[in-house]
């Protein structure tokens, strides 16, 4: 199995954790190593884990890592970022639907 390597530019050491951003939401997420490479998550060695700053305004959550496990079992961080942008999404009001209280009333009509 290739070990992933950090994603900032002149880094060689090996990734411990992911970071990924929910923009929606302006919150930086950063938890153990994913299981699998995503296309918008940074895999991070320790040294740069442990000095992420976030852009100004935005919130940041960290999950507990395990700087001395390269790769965790479970991918925890993708799902606590599904989570984030679940609570972020407005849910729709509920719709109120009034049941007739009896059938409609046929009404007959005679031509002429």
């Amino acid at each position: 199995m290739l070990k992933r390597q950090c994603c900032r530019a002149g880094c060689g050491q090996g990734a411990v954790a992911t970071l990924t951003y929910v923009h929606r939401d302006q919150t930086v997420v950063l938890g153990p190593l994913a299981t699998y490479a995503e296309p918008h998550a940074y895999d991070l060695c320790a040294n740069h884990a442990s000095r992420l700053t976030a852009p100004r305004g935005w919130d940041v959550v960290r999950l507990p890592i395990d700087y001395s496990e390269p790769a965790p079992s479970q991918d925890d961080l993708l799902a606590l970022a599904d989570a984030v942008r679940a609570a972020g999404t407005p849910q729709p009001a509920p719709v109120e639907v009034q049941q007739p209280d009896e059938a409609p009333r046929l009404r007959v009509v005679r031509s002429r």
